[in-house]
């Protein structure tokens, strides 16, 4: 009798653990667990933990709460601008009602996937060029407005949408690197000429200064060749000005004690003008004399001198008053 008492209750312990085995679930802490009975959905979502379901009657669905980050692959598409850009962007989205997700949707996973790439082409065809690449969270905005719409009724909650990278055709990018460089060109040089314009009423001031006082001008040659000499140059260019030239010259003494002869200065306007070169008409040069000429005697005898103790005295030097010299 009582083996057979032990026989049955080990049968039974036995049956209850395979029932236990069967019926038993664990829900995770991050899961929730939907109850289908004969295809039916039971009221209630199974928490986390541990629970318990009828064996060949129920199935249990567990649906993942966590949030689900989908990569949108990239779509290529044409701006309100006419510009062909390949945009790519991702997803962040969870489950909030278990039941309208498993229900109400085939597949939530791949309908938000297909409703971003869907909302991308619009967005890329509403937007510009430069939306796109500087006015990203606007868009970001817009786009996660128009994934969320139909996704609510899915039982899903878009967190967040991200543009991830914007791709442009390589000759957009060259001539987008043009308008760049020509744009810091023109700051350049508006820079470069602001600069000149203070540096020369810097200059002008400086130079009014220094025409009060000659001496200044020297003593800032004299600097610059002391900065010139810092560098340790092998050649020195001092430059040296005119005026000192001139004032050296009219200081310097004549030869004699004699005052120089002033600049007479520019010939007068009616004076007499140039004769010029002579005219064509004049007498042709005689040229060479014939062979068969007479020759040249060549030059005279001189007079010979006088003879010692002639009665005529030499003659000696004129007077002024053209009077002989008293006997």
């Amino acid at each position: 009798m009582v083996q057979e008492l032990l026989a049955v209750g080990i049968g039974a312990a036995a049956a209850i653990a395979a029932y236990s085995g069967v019926a038993a679930r664990v829900v995770r802490q991050y899961e929730r667990g939907l109850v289908f009975r004969f295809g039916r959905l039971r009221k209630g979502v199974r928490g986390p933990g541990f629970t318990m379901i009828l064996p060949f009657v129920d199935r249990m669905r567990k649906v993942n709460m966590q949030i689900v980050t989908l990569p949108v692959p990239a779509q290529e598409g044409i701006t309100r601008d006419n510009v062909t850009v390949r945009v790519d962007a991702v997803v962040y989205f969870k489950v909030v009602d278990p039941a309208n997700a498993i229900i109400e949707v085939e597949d939530y996973r791949f309908a938000v996937s297909q409703m971003a790439q869907t909302s991308l082409r619009s967005i890329i065809g509403k937007s510009d060029l430069d939306d796109l690449l500087s006015n990203r969270e606007k868009l970001n905005q817009g786009l996660e407005l128009m994934i969320d719409s139909p996704a609510v009724g899915w039982g899903v909650q878009i967190d967040r949408v991200e543009i991830k990278d914007v791709s442009l055709p390589e000759t957009m990018k060259r001539s987008m690197a043009r308008q760049a460089e020509a744009d810091r060109e023109r700051r350049a040089r508006v820079i470069n000429a602001d600069a000149e314009l203070q540096a020369s009423k810097k200059l002008a001031e400086a130079a009014a200064v220094m025409s009060e006082q000659p001496a200044a001008l020297q003593l800032r040659l004299l600097q610059t060749v002391v900065a010139v000499a810092a560098e340790k140059n092998s050649t020195l260019v001092l430059p040296f000005p005119v005026e000192l030239l001139r004032f050296l010259e009219r200081a310097a003494p004549t030869p004699g004690g004699a005052e120089p002869a002033p600049d007479p200065g520019p010939a007068p306007l009616d004076a007499a003008p140039d004769p010029g070169p002579a005219p064509l008409d004049a007498a042709p040069d005689p040229g060479p004399a014939p062979l068969d000429a007479a020759p040249d005697p060549g030059p005279e005898p001189a007079d010979p001198p006088p003879e010692p103790g002639a009665d005529e005295a030499a003659p000696g030097p004129a007077r002024p008053g053209g009077d002989e010299p008293p006997a």
